[in-house]
């Protein structure tokens, strides 16, 4: 059976670039970056040397960059420290309706505790208009965080303008940027965040490891108190292993944008196989041009989208809807465009990656094909 890898977007494999720079960390090197003897000291190096690459890749200084375990932890960070730290300001923070579990949940905790959060509704395309955010700010708004990709429907949000409307009224502005990283470019002074997440995993990194960008004179508290590692806002003795692979992974992610990627034509070539092969019963969902080049939501229309993988166990995708007790339900970010339950039963979301290849494109439309009928 041949297997063919169409959730990118879900989890990336490590480039071999990634895994040569990680080896040595694994025998040779094991020192603790803390320390001050020799076994310190190639530890020091990479992690700094990680600092820099991960800087680099989204146009910020070094010092801006705190190394954590990854988006859920780097969402945490930012949304609970700033409710904590500016209540004197206010408790109202905004949101869209279409935000990662990773922002939704430590949002819906802090309503317990007198957080009062907006969540700002997007259109059919699943894109927040910067008017209906400016609509929501109040005077008591301490934090706006949007994502900058939306992980199911590859949708990219205006972040450089509500960056701007935030600066502009003295709000701080966060944005979880863990499926644009390494797809699309991104720089935090042109979109003008004060905190941004990165995943390492979604980027050709191990799991287990992120950063979050914090613009230099934001004042925000640690989140994990001890002995003061990361410039004093997370404690703990760093994961050299894996900070080398977020390091070299971040590298490869410059080099493959400043060399550019036929990624994009292989979802349009994609997607016209698809349309040849079900005419009339395909639906896409998403921005048709301001989208993540790899990520391609369709619906299947009179389908069950677990029934469709189901039907092909060698491709690996992901669907919009779950089946519980028999009852296909959406996922909320589906909801939240408007889609019907009866057009988006039948989601599958393919997201392609650097080793996706032509010939895997069109095997998974043949086996499609055949098995659906």
């Amino acid at each position: 059976m041949k297997q063919i890898y169409l959730d990118y977007n879900a989890s990336t494999p490590l480039m071999p670039e990634v895994v040569e720079a990680m080896t040595p960390f694994l025998s040779e090197h094991y020192g603790n970056p803390s320390t001050s003897h020799f076994a310190a000291v190639e530890a020091k190096k990479v992690v700094e040397k990680a600092r820099g690459q991960v800087a680099s890749l989204i146009g910020a200084q070094m010092e801006e960059i705190i190394f954590t375990s990854g988006g859920s932890e780097s969402n945490n960070h930012v949304i609970k420290n700033v409710f904590e730290k500016y209540q004197s300001k206010g408790r109202h923070m905004i949101t869209t309706t279409i935000e990662h579990p990773a922002v939704r949940e430590p949002l819906r905790y802090l309503e317990k505790f007198g957080a009062e959060v907006t969540y700002v509704d997007v259109d059919q395309f699943g894109q927040v208009s910067v008017k209906e955010i400016e609509k929501a700010i109040r005077p008591d708004t301490i934090l706006i965080t949007v994502m900058h990709a939306n992980n199911e429907v590859g949708t990219l949000q205006p972040i450089e303008e509500i960056g701007e409307l935030a600066r502009e009224r003295g709000i701080l502005f966060h944005t979880d940027a863990a499926q644009s990283i390494g797809k699309v470019p991104v720089d935090v002074e042109q979109l003008h965040v004060d905190f941004l997440s990165i995943a390492g995993h979604k980027l050709y990194a191990p799991k287990g490891v992120g950063a979050l960008y914090i613009r230099k004179g934001v004042k925000i508290d640690p989140y994990i108190h001890g002995a003061g590692h990361e410039n004093g806002m997370r404690a703990g003795t760093e994961n050299v292993l894996l900070l080398a692979g977020l390091g070299a992974a971040s590298e490869s992610a410059s080099r493959y944008l400043e060399e550019g990627t036929d990624i994009l034509k292989q979802k349009k070539y994609f997607l016209s196989l698809l349309k040849q092969a079900f005419p009339h019963q395909i639906r896409v969902n998403g921005h048709p041009d301001e989208c993540l080049p790899n990520t391609l939501n369709v619906s299947f229309a009179n389908r069950i989208g677990q029934d469709i993988l189901d039907a092909v166990p060698e491709v690996a995708a992901s669907t919009g809807s779950a089946c519980h007790s028999g009852e296909v339900t959406l996922s909320p970010v589906l909801k939240a465009m408007g889609v019907k339950p009866e057009d988006g039963k039948g989601t599958i979301r393919f997201s392609l990656g650097r080793n996706t290849t032509k010939q895997q494109l069109e095997e998974t439309v043949r086996l499609l094909q055949y098995r659906l009928g």
